[in-house]
């Protein structure tokens, strides 16, 4: 006999509903229908294969962790967390919430990173804003993009990586710099200064690094920093520029968009990224969602912290 016997499938769907439905064992339905237990088994296999029983596991945990396999998969990343994006209140609150996972993803790195390259930005004062006291012990921490501000609003560059190098035991290297300077001469002079040449250096040999890509928009950080105008991110954007990593502004295939703007910023490369052994990109929001997908389709992070929107995004999109 088989399935497409009515007879069979009638007695694999009565086999079925005492198992499941009736919460009957496998050896008191033997008993009622003459069958050994053995038998009842195999019947429950063939329901399962034949469609009339589908087992689902419906843990919020666990089709997150689906959407997290399925990244690494897809990415060829070395790792991937999803936040749940349920009962968060606007932007901010879903902003937190992600940077408190990577604050205690970084935590739980194992062994901790004896150097942390770290970029800046408010994505990363949240993560600081969580990274629990000895989180690490000895870490030297490392800024790996330029962080003065230029215009009057201060930047918390120094802020948070101090923070995160006094909760972890160790140390601060800052690159006391401006993240982008007037012209590519000026980028030149100051790399080739012993002292900012140091902390390149160190930079780009760092064991993680940790950063946010940001979005393309008027109201970034390097615009409220008064390192680039308005018209500069119209200008990025008819380049088809998405947003950026550390600085450097990408088009939806992680290529540099303006070579002009790129040779007038200092700090670590994307290729410097691409190489590191943990590269960690935190990012959270509808507005990241383009960038994040470039960040992780040309291999710039190995490690991704995200919410649930932009996974499902990254999972849906071509």
């Amino acid at each position: 006999m088989n399935a497409d016997d009515p007879e069979y499938e009638t007695l694999l769907l009565r086999v079925a509903e005492m198992y499941y439905e009736g919460d009957q064992t496998q050896e008191q339905i033997g008993r009622k229908l003459h069958l050994t237990r053995w038998k009842v088994g195999r019947l429950l296999a063939e329901a399962r294969t034949a469609g009339i029983v589908r087992i689902e596991i419906v843990h919020p945990r666990h089709r997150r962790h689906k959407e997290e396999r399925a990244l690494v998969e897809r990415y060829g990343l070395r790792d991937a967390v999803v936040v749940p994006a349920d009962g968060v209140t606007g932007d901010v609150d879903l902003r937190d919430r992600v940077a408190g996972v990577a604050a205690q993803y970084l935590a739980d790195l194992s062994p901790a990173p004896r150097t942390l390259g770290v970029s800046w930005g408010r994505t990363l004062d949240a993560v600081a804003a969580h990274i629990p006291p000895g989180w690490a012990r000895g870490v030297h921490v490392v800024q790996v993009n330029g962080g003065l501000s230029r215009s009057r609003r201060p930047t918390s560059a120094s802020d948070m990586a101090s923070r995160l190098a006094h909760h972890g035991g160790g140390t601060v290297t800052l690159m006391s710099v401006p993240a982008i300077v007037e012209q590519d001469a000026t980028r030149r002079v100051l790399e080739s200064d012993r002292s900012v040449a140091g902390v390149l250096d160190l930079a780009r040999h760092c064991g993680a690094f940790l950063f946010s890509p940001g979005a393309l928009a008027r109201d970034s950080v390097l615009v409220e920093s008064g390192y680039l105008a308005p018209a500069d991110i119209d200008a990025l954007a008819d380049r088809h520029g998405v947003g950026d990593v550390v600085g450097r502004f990408i088009d939806d295939e992680g290529r540099i968009v303006w070579d002009e703007l790129d040779r007038r910023t200092l700090g670590v490369t994307l290729d410097d990224l691409r190489a590191g052994t943990w590269s960690i990109a935190v990012v959270a929001g509808a507005a990241k969602h383009r960038v994040s997908r470039a960040v992780v389709a040309s291999r710039i992070c190995n490690v991704l912290v995200t919410d649930h929107h932009t996974a499902a995004y990254l999972l849906e999109s071509e």
